[in-house]
């Protein structure tokens, strides 16, 4: 099971998150907000990571 972890305000950003999360062993996804078929460059986004292992991801960007 997923959960919404952080919203990013467009693709790039959210593929940032992805790569820093998943840089350090969080499994991440990035989906649009609203409808799948809005997928763009310029729609927000909402980054998901594991239930449970949000504490992990607060520790990650503790780091940074």
């Amino acid at each position: 099971m997923w959960v919404d972890y952080k919203k990013a305000p467009n693709l790039l950003i959210a593929e940032m998150w992805k790569d820093l999360l998943e840089g350090e062993g969080l499994p991440t996804k990035i989906i649009p907000e609203g409808n799948i078929l809005d997928w763009g460059e310029r729609v927000p986004f909402r980054i998901l990571v594991p239930r449970g292992r949000e504490h992990v991801a607060d520790e990650i960007l503790r780091k940074i």
